[in-house]
């Protein structure tokens, strides 16, 4: 996520020829798109870097070779799925077909027996004791087992056929925001408290971040509605202690200004947002060169939170998917709101 900062400090972005950009900002800065991308592949292939030599080999970090194995192997999964669409856009197939077969990676630390990424040795075993509510677990970074099971934000039609379809991921997510989980599970873990937590949807910690937009790859995208108007109402407040966890680089920040907006950046690199619930009444976006992108809401209130459509340039959405392109060129998208899910 890319963290709101101060005006002075933005760069603008636009095209100048194949393979360059070109900076608006004051000190009007080169920058080219196939040396940024290289500097990308290369530091992806540091072999000696934090397990990515087990990682390169294994298709996945051993526990028993570094810390923080699963986190790592699900992150840099990600990480090779964002190198892959930059070299799509560039046109470089060999590079492209390289990182599209390592963000597949996190299948490999997938226990289909139990139905969760689960640390894994150097030898190919999943590690016996096992407990997917602590939050202390060395596999995983300042969350546990449930919260980063569900991060493959590059695909998550995969991750749900993965779990075995819409009948068990559907009440398998209903339940992370439901279930209770107890002090003893988060109580050594000193980023993760009560006041940022959900059921066991740790919102306070910002691996889940997208969790809750996980339903609109499902046969019930309406799910993801209320869900988002429970985490703004429950999880944001005024004063100084108004953020439910630390606002680490303004991701905190950043997710309640898109959710507020009605759509949010599952995988910032896929090229388009998912839409959630719009808690505004309006908004007008400067997206650049004295382009606009406005966001109406009609029948707006705290019990109207389901979408009843949504129209992008008057024309009506099908699919829960707003394209990035869409907002950058400016226009209007429309929502319409009810008290009950639209069939």
């Amino acid at each position: 996520m890319e963290p709101l900062r101060q005006r002075k400090l933005v760069h603008d972005w636009l095209p100048r020829g194949a393979g360059a950009l070109r900076c608006h900002c004051a000190r009007q800065c080169p920058f080219d798109q196939n040396h940024a991308l290289d500097a990308c592949i290369t530091t992806a292939r540091q072999r000696w870097y934090d397990g990515l030599g087990d990682y390169m080999d294994k298709g996945y970090v051993p526990e028993d070779k570094s810390g923080a194995s699963v986190s790592k192997t699900l992150e840099y999964a990600f990480d090779d799925y964002c190198i892959a669409q930059a070299a799509h856009k560039l046109g470089r197939a060999d590079i492209e077909q390289e990182f599209r077969q390592r963000a597949a990676n996190w299948q490999n630390v997938y226990d289909a027996r139990i139905g969760f990424m689960r640390p894994r040795s150097a030898d190919g075993s999943f590690r016996a004791r096992f407990d997917v509510l602590t939050t202390s677990d060395p596999a995983y970074i300042e969350g546990n087992a449930w919260n980063y099971s569900l991060y493959v934000p590059q695909d998550p039609a995969a991750l749900i056929a993965k779990m075995r379809g819409n009948a068990r991921f559907v009440p398998h997510l209903d339940s992370l925001f439901t279930m209770s989980l107890p002090d003893k599970f988060f109580a050594e873990t000193e980023d993760i408290t009560r006041d940022g937590i959900i059921g066991n949807y740790v919102h306070g910690n910002e691996p889940a971040h997208h969790a809750a937009y996980l339903y609109n790859w499902t046969n019930q995208p309406w799910k993801t509605q209320p869900r988002i108007r429970m985490i703004l109402n429950k999880m944001y407040r005024q004063g100084p202690d108004g953020l439910g966890g630390n606002d680490d680089c303004g991701q905190m920040s950043a997710w309640y200004i898109f959710s507020a907006l009605g759509f949010y950046p599952v995988a910032p690199a896929s090229g388009e947002y998912a839409l959630g619930s719009p808690a505004v009444h309006g908004a007008v976006l400067q997206v650049g060169e004295g382009k606009t992108f406005t966001v109406t809401v009609k029948n707006q209130s705290d019990k109207n939170v389901y979408v009843q459509s949504a129209r992008l340039n008057g024309k009506l959405l099908t699919r829960p998917f707003l394209p990035v392109q869409a907002v950058r060129q400016g226009g209007t998208l429309e929502f319409v709101m009810g008290s009950k899910p639209a069939k």
